[in-house]
Order: C-alpha cells, then structure tokens, then sequence
C-alpha cells in the first residue's frame, strides 16, 4: 500500500471491510430499553488492551482490570526501569493466580526513536513569538534561548528542506524552515507558544534516519522482554519491513515465540505499509504521533485503510491513543470518544487500547468498564451475515488463484455456523493459525481455541472473537 492511497480524497483498488460492510440495526428499541447494565462479556469479541502504571500495577487493581475483560497487558518502555516492570509483571502473574482460566498476555512496549529540543541557559520555559526566527542547532550541548534552541537529530539540516514544517512540544509550536546550514536550520515561528526543555519533535513528511531498535531498544528487549516471557513487542516508529525483520534476527532463536506487533506513525510507515504488514504479526494504530506526522484530517482515513488491510490479511491489528483521553481526569468520557472506541469495532479492529486512563488516570477501572461496555454495543449492531459476505468477496478478489484448502474450510464453517445458529466454533490448534483463520471471516459467535502451548494461547489474545485456553 502507496502513501498516495491516502493523500487524496478518492481511494480505489482497496476493498474497506469496516463500516461499507456491515449493516446497522434500526431497531430503536437497542436504545431506548438500554438500563446502563453491561452485555454478556463472554461474547465480547473486542481485545481490551491497558497500560500498566501507577495507578494500576497494585494487585487488588489488577485482579478488578482481569475481571472487567483485561486481555493484554502493556508495558511501556518509555517510562519505568527493570525493577518497576518486573514488580508489576509479578504483581499481574500473581492476580492471575487468583484469576484461574483467565488469559492475559504480556506486550512491550518500545520507547523507539525520538528527535528532542535542548536545554535552556536560564531553565524553565522560553516564549516564542509568531513571525520570529528562530534557530535550531545540532550542537545538543548548546544551552538555548528564545532565539536558538539545540534539537538532538544530527541530520536536521540534510532531512530538511526550506518550505518543510518542524513541530514541537505535541503540535503547539509549529515552525516553518527558511534555511539550511552545515550544522542547524534557521526557521519561522508560525504561533506564540510558551515551551520547556526537552520537548518531543516531529517533522512531517520527512523520512527520519534513525532506527527503530537502537541501544535501548535492543537492551531491553533481550535483557528484560525475553527473560521475562513476554508474549507480544509492539515496535515503535517501524518505518520499513527490513525494521522487523532485522528485530527477529537481533532476537534469534529466543524470540521464536515472541510476536512482533508493528507500530505506525508516520508518512514513511503507510509508504510501505504493504512490506511491513508482511514482515508483522499484527500492527497497531498509533494515532497520537500519526496524527502529528500527516494531516489530522488524514489520519481517520488511514486507520480505515490499515484495518481493511489487516483484515484481508487476517491480521490483528490494534487501535490505539486518546481512545477515553478525558477519562485520565474524568469519570466520564466525551461523547466522541466513545464515538470512536466505538466506530473502531465497527471498521474491524481487533483490540483497543488504553494508555494514560489506566497507566495514570483517576478511574483505571471505570474506563475499562466503560471501554469493555462500548465494545459490546458496537458488537450487539453488526450484521455478521452481510460482514462475511462482504469479507469472503474481498478475499476472493484478493486471491485470484483461490483460497488454500485450510482456509476454504474456515470459511466454510463460518458460513455454516450462521446458517445452524451454532453457538460456539470449537478449533483445536497447535499454532493458532487455524483459530485466526476463522476469526478472519468474522463469525458472529466465538471461537474458542483450545491450545497446547501456553504461546499459542497467549497470542490468541490478541485475536477478535477467539477465546483461547489450554
């Protein structure tokens, strides 16, 4: 998949499984006869996915997260050292004890590249004003003012260009580059903007060279992850297939059972899109520095396309960031966020996920409650009998030469459970590759997966509709 499948307002050559596909009921007796209860969690199909932090990483609050549909737990390597991760790692294994018959795997989270302003000579914060020049130095050690700031990517000025964008500080100050010189960029300031040291960069449209998996990355994957059993690594800033391919080589023959999970977010990532989907054993959405990278308007476009491209490939895929942002402070969420948690089932994505609302908000398990409860709704209006129809069509298209014998009799059982009104479809798998081949054409009950390695299992949590046990 192109960059330009989504740069403009048409897109073809795509099949979109996620709304086109499926029909919402009318009946509005679904709303008002709706009493505030929750819908049977055991038919919830939508993987739950929680950060771990303070706010969470106590035992009791763990045990409450298991009960209300927890499925992955995420530990983000942005934050935290070893001994943290590995208190809250037994803290999890240890409420699980107490949990028997529940599944909850273990993802990692990597911290990833990153491209930061300096310090300032006089510390605190310096005000920008819009219309100035301001400078921007490779030189980290420079300590800065108003009128020069040090950022920590040494190849600024050669993957810049005049007329390029630079943002700082999560879009609140955005910079317009005028100049490039041997060792920094001289730029506009386009907005009055108050920032501190050591804010976060993004520039948009500009190929970053920077790997993926650096020192700490590597460091903590093969000196934490795989010690410590996880199941699942959602890399950061995967910009090509050869980012996760290079992963698996690092990781050799200890990271057999490790999943790879892709995180997209920027331009260069949808421009290979296609190769990196290949390389990945699922993806996940990253909105927050996405919606940093392309156009805001942009990105509800590209979440529809890489769900539809997960879909077709029968991979799952994750969507993620400000999901119930305002739940962090609040009891409640915005309306449209639960628009969107809910708009992200229909379109076909696999888990949701939070990240500040459980890793460090007031109500970790209100909003896992309320996450948990939109998904089920959502769920409660698909038409899984149009949605296979339209998913099988798609695959169809897809593959030409036709389907393998595996997956034709996936299908068919899909199919035929509807038509029964079974109430459940039994797979037993060794790999996990049969159960997500049924999950695929979207059944509209669950599979249960019965598996004999404890890795299977574990994967299988990350699959839409499959309930997976040993």
């Amino acid at each position: 998949m192109s960059y330009q499948a989504f740069s403009g307002r048409k897109v073809e050559g795509y099949a979109v499984l996620g709304q086109a596909a499926i029909a919402i009921s009318d009946d509005m007796s679904k709303i008002s006869t709706w009493d505030g209860s929750a819908a049977d969690s055991l038919q919830r199909k939508t993987k739950l996915i929680c950060t771990m932090g303070p706010s969470c990483w106590d035992v009791d609050t763990l045990i409450k997260m298991i009960d209300q549909g927890l499925n992955i737990a995420r530990f983000n390597f942005s934050h935290g050292d070893f001994e943290t991760h590995a208190n809250t790692l037994k803290n999890l294994r240890t409420a699980l004890k107490q949990r028997p018959g529940k599944e909850v795997a273990v993802l990692l989270d990597t911290k990833g590249p990153e491209i930061r302003s300096g310090f300032f000579a006089a510390g605190g914060k310096v005000q920008l004003q819009a219309g100035q020049d301001l400078t921007l130095t490779t030189d980290y050690g420079f300590k800065g003012d108003a009128s020069k700031i040090a950022c920590s990517y040494p190849k600024l000025p050669q993957s810049v260009k005049p007329g390029s964008t630079i943002l700082m500080a999560d879009g609140t100050v955005s910079l317009k580059v005028l100049e490039c010189y041997e060792d920094g960029v001289k730029t506009r300031v386009m907005n009055n903007a108050a920032i501190g040291e050591r804010k976060n960069m993004n520039l948009p449209g500009v190929k970053v060279d920077l790997p993926c998996i650096g020192e700490k990355e590597a460091n903590d994957i093969l000196n934490w992850g795989l010690p410590n059993g996880i199941n699942f690594i959602a890399v950061s800033f995967v910009q090509h297939g050869d980012d996760i391919r290079g992963l698996r080589k690092l990781m050799g023959e200890r990271g057999r059972n490790v999943h790879l999970i892709s995180k997209i977010e920027n331009e260069e990532g949808l421009k290979n899109f296609d190769d990196i989907l290949e390389a990945s054993d699922g993806i996940m959405i990253a909105r927050g520095d996405l919606g940093m990278e392309i156009p805001p308007e942009k990105v509800f476009l590209a979440q529809k396309m890489m769900m539809a491209r997960c879909n077709l490939r029968g991979k799952p895929v994750i969507t993620a960031t400000q999901m119930l942002e305002s739940m962090i402070t609040n009891p409640r969420p915005t309306r449209a966020e639960a628009s969107d948690v809910a708009n992200a089932v229909l379109d076909g994505t696999d888990g949701v996920m939070l990240s500040g609302e459980s890793a460090g908000g007031s109500f970790p398990i209100n909003a896992i409650s309320i996450q948990r409860r939109i998904c089920e709704e959502a769920e409660a209006v698909i038409d899984y009998e149009t949605l296979f129809l339209r998913i099988r069509e798609a695959v169809m298209n897809a593959n030409p030469q036709g389907l393998s014998v595996v997956e034709s009799v996936c299908s068919a059982a899909v199919e035929l459970a509807g038509e029964v009104k079974a109430s459940l479809i039994i797979s037993l798998t060794e790999t996990g590759s049969t159960a997500r081949l049924l999950a695929k054409y979207r059944p509209g009950v669950q599979v249960l997966a019965l598996a004999a390695a404890d890795s299977t299992v574990k994967h299988l949590c990350a699959i839409r509709g499959v309930i997976s046990l040993k």
